[in-house]
């Protein structure tokens, strides 16, 4: 960026009148105290508003002494915004747009027109009226060329047309703001070439918007059918098991081959049988019901044990299959509680 400097001269005082003072005022209230310098740019912006669209460095004190910021962040702030003037500008300034699209679709015309009418860039003419920049782009490269004059855009320019809204300004005829052009906003040239078929949203044809919202209706009232049949179908499984004859009760193996059970965990406090691999919390409460709490419990079980634990847990094998019995050893030869 190139350097940016304050005007040669200068007027001695600024202040806000009394509708700046007051949108200053409030602007600075939407920030919590200590952070009032948050609000520098919106009222650099009333600065420039006030004072012809452009900034004096009096300006520049008195926002920071409302903003309790020394003076030299406040020029840092403006020096860095090209978007505030730093000297005086015409009645109407022209920001010509120069960046790749609008050059693309003839802004050098638009160039050469602001040099002729206008002058060279950065001066005001003689009445005070215009002076013009070149800036970077300004966001409607779809509508180029174009320009902003003070706060508005004027796109889809060609030379004959700017020179003409130029004199229209001067004169103080009413001028249309935007595309110069018949185009809506950023529609295509000569208007919409798609999706212009109204039928396309009145429902009229298959496929329309109406036709849509039905088959959504349809396809909900198919899901909350299927949703009760299934719920029905459920509840007469349930119904259906319910009635069922219980199974007989399987034997169980001998007394003799029953552990030898305990009423308590010694000293009030049991294994973590949860570390054996194929124990859970689940049929650790099981074995605790049963009257096993600790690991040495498991580890003196003989086969026929086994086989009695093994109907209990109604998971015939596991205990063998998970080797239980060398698992408890082992935590108990650790030491592991």
């Amino acid at each position: 960026m190139s350097g940016r400097h304050l005007a040669k001269q200068q007027p001695e005082n600024f202040e806000f009148n009394a509708d700046f003072a007051a949108l200053a005022q409030k602007r600075i209230a939407m920030y919590p105290e200590g952070k009032q310098a948050s609000a520098i740019v919106p009222l650099l912006w009333f600065a420039q508003k006030q004072h012809d669209n452009w900034i004096p460095e009096a300006a520049l004190r008195h926002i920071g002494d409302m903003l309790d910021m020394a003076y030299i962040r406040v020029l840092e702030v403006v020096t860095f915004y090209t978007m505030f003037n730093l000297a005086p500008v015409g009645r109407h300034f022209v920001q010509f747009c120069g960046t790749t699209p609008c050059w693309l679709n003839g802004a050098n015309k638009i160039k050469d027109a602001c040099k002729s009418v206008i002058g060279e860039e950065n001066t005001i003419t003689a009445d005070g009226e215009f002076s013009w920049l070149e800036v970077e782009c300004l966001g409607a490269c779809v509508n180029a060329p174009m320009v902003q004059i003070n706060d508005d855009y004027y796109e889809d320019l060609d030379e004959d047309s700017f020179i003409q809204l130029l004199a229209d300004l001067k004169a103080g005829i009413q001028t249309k703001i935007g595309p110069q052009t018949d185009r809506t906003n950023s529609a295509p040239l000569g208007g919409n070439t798609t999706l212009i078929d109204n039928t396309l949203y009145d429902g009229s044809m298959v496929g329309g918007y109406k036709s849509v919202l039905k088959q959504i209706e349809k396809a909900e009232a198919e899901a909350a059918k299927a949703a009760a049949a299934e719920a029905k179908a459920e509840v007469k499984a349930e119904a259906k098991a319910a009635a069922k004859p219980k199974a007989k009760k399987v034997a169980e193996p001998a007394a003799e081959s029953k552990p030898k059970m305990l009423k308590a965990a010694r000293r009030g406090k049991a294994d973590d049988l949860k570390k054996i691999s194929g124990v859970g919390p689940k049929i650790e409460g099981i074995l605790q019901e049963l009257g096993v709490y600790h690991f040495d419990q498991i580890a003196s079980w003989d086969a026929a044990q086994v086989a009695w634990v093994d109907a209990q847990l109604k998971f015939k094998g596991r205990i063998d299959r998970e080797d239980w019995i060398a698992q408890a050893k082992k935590f108990v030869e650790e030491g592991d509680k």
